[in-house]
């Protein structure tokens, strides 16, 4: 029961990052189907974009989980940035 335990506040913010690293995680599968099968892509900056909404975590396990966007560095570059600003921005706001 501790979830239910926390104020809603927080239990609404830990649903958004769960729901956000979910959705990340699912659109780098389906971006990498749509790469197998030759159909229109998922725009990167979409990617870039999930991930930096809170879904960072989904989508470093869907690079490794679908193999995907793996060898591609300059994707990779601006995702671990992503991260960074992230973790700054935590330590920011819950270390002062």
């Amino acid at each position: 029961m501790f979830f239910f335990d926390l104020p809603l506040l927080e239990q609404i913010a830990i649903l958004y990052f769960v729901a956000a690293n979910v959705v990340t995680f699912f659109y780098f599968g389906l971006d990498k189907l749509q790469a197998r099968l030759g159909h229109q892509r998922t725009p990167e900056t979409l990617l870039w974009f999930l991930a930096l909404l809170g879904g960072t975590i989904g989508a470093l396990a869907g690079m490794h989980f679908f193999r995907h966007k793996t060898q591609k560095v300059s994707f990779q570059l601006v995702l671990v940035l992503i991260l960074i600003v992230q973790m700054l921005a935590c330590y920011a706001l819950f270390f002062r």
